[in-house]
């Protein structure tokens, strides 16, 4: 983790509530909100997790509070939003971010395992939204982020349960926008489509493969995640693809989903295992949070860039058609005098 602070200071004092906050995407995510000098509400069941991202939030500059809460119980979700605006102010921007996940083939998923992931995964997002809406409705302003992925389109295989919780994400927000468009509601919505990430999931995830499981394709760190997460709670943009593979997965599904089906089934058991044998011993978070701070990045750092080049793209897309306005306009000046 790097000290350095920036000097762009949009949500200076604003009030940022992060679910999933002690480690991952959530904790870079927390990194960058302080930076700018948020007061920064962390959400997490870990509470080691949670005092390790609540004493970087304070490095980089911001102030922070760490609730322990576990985003499949609404009524513990509401006492966190209350317990926030109390402690903290009212709530400018609320990130649902918290999941979970079971790798393994979906004959081998327990009914019991399958409802959890959705409990957190889905309805932590619906909780969530619930809690910050019902303060940010009354003052007509804030912006709630629902953190989303290219497998929000396109399923694949062994993560049926996370792919299946993506989906519904994707659903209520279509269906939520509508109402607060029609509603003219000042409250802001954006959903952030992530691609695969350099997390500390990797390490925890409820698996039943026989290799340790590992992000699929090409992999980022979290820090880019947490660019776009900020960047959307600026604006009041539809979505945010992240990544290339974001663009090629989402876009590529809805021309030839078969050709997806096909590539998956032949690619998506040996892309998503490393090499290495799992241990028998291997302790996860489906039920209980993995003891002690699990940090911020999962173990595939030597192949995880820092960089997303259409992500920049997207963040500056008016410069981006400036630009591509005027050459248009010189060419067509210049074929026109030839």
């Amino acid at each position: 983790m790097s000290t350095h602070r920036d000097t762009d200071h949009t949500f200076g004092d604003q009030v940022v509530v992060i679910t999933g906050a002690s480690g991952g995407v959530g904790r870079a995510t927390a990194w960058e909100f302080a930076k700018q000098g948020a007061r920064v509400v962390l959400l997490a069941r870990g509470t080691a997790g949670l005092e390790g991202a609540r004493k970087e939030v304070e490095q980089y500059g911001g102030k922070a509070l760490a609730i322990p809460v576990d985003v499949a119980d609404p009524v513990a979700v509401e006492a966190a939003a209350e317990q926030a605006e109390r402690e903290m102010g009212p709530i400018d921007v609320w990130v649902n971010n918290a999941m979970n996940s079971v790798f393994a083939p979906f004959k081998e998923i327990t009914p019991q395992e399958f409802k959890r992931v959705t409990e957190v995964t889905y309805l932590g997002q619906v909780y969530g939204t619930m809690s910050a809406l019902k303060r940010m409705l009354p003052r007509n302003r804030g912006s709630i982020i629902l953190v989303g992925s290219a497998l929000a389109y396109r399923g694949i295989p062994l993560q049926s349960a996370y792919c299946g919780a993506k989906h519904g994400i994707q659903g209520f927000y279509d269906s939520l926008r509508c109402e607060l468009l029609h509603d003219k509601s000042r409250v802001r919505m954006s959903m952030v489509q992530l691609p695969a990430l350099n997390t500390t999931q990797f390490g925890w995830v409820l698996s039943k493969l026989p290799n340790k499981p590992r992000p699929m394709g090409k992999v980022y760190q979290p820090e880019v995640a947490a660019r776009a997460i900020v960047f959307a709670a600026t604006r009041n943009r539809r979505s945010v693809w992240v990544g290339f593979p974001t663009f090629k997965a989402i876009i590529g599904n809805k021309i030839a989903p078969w050709y997806a089906d096909y590539v998956l089934s032949r690619n998506g058991y040996k892309g998503q295992q490393t090499d290495v044998p799992a241990s028998p011993h291997r302790k996860n978070n489906v039920w209980e949070p993995v003891p002690g701070d699990q940090d911020t990045y999962g173990g595939f750092g030597d192949i995880a860039t820092r960089h997303s080049t259409t992500l920049w793209l997207s963040m500056h897309r008016e410069w981006v058609w400036l630009i591509a306005g005027v050459l248009i306009a010189v060419l067509i000046i210049g074929l026109t005098m030839d």
